[in-house]
């Protein structure tokens, strides 16, 4: 993750960009490229989307804009000082904790 966040800030700052890089534009740039992902799944079965990576021009799409998102989030958790990484494991061990496995094996239900 750290080479990939400085490559995304080295690639912003050789362009000057860090000055629009406000926590507010990135999260809006990061829903307009998850919009854009979820535009690959629509109207998709669920055996199609399942096998979307199949089709190699679809799985080009789907894998550019998992590209776009992730650079996206990455910069954000940069611009606001954020683990990326340790923010993911701390946010799994909390969903862990809250849906032991013992109790949830194959349920969809909230708690």
């Amino acid at each position: 993750m750290d080479d990939l966040t400085t490559r995304v800030r080295a690639f912003a700052e050789e362009r000057d960009w860090q000055q629009f890089h406000t926590p507010k534009n990135l999260v809006m740039a990061l829903a307009g490229e998850v919009g854009e992902l979820v535009a690959e799944f629509q109207w998709l079965t669920p055996e199609q989307a399942a096998a979307v990576m199949d089709d190699p021009a679809a799985g080009a799409r789907v894998r550019a804009e998992v590209g776009d998102v992730m650079i996206y989030l990455t910069r954000l958790a940069d611009v606001l000082g954020i683990d990326l990484e340790e923010a993911a494991l701390t946010k799994l061990a909390e969903v862990a904790a809250r849906y032991p496995a013992d109790e949830v094996r194959g349920s969809a239900d909230k708690r």
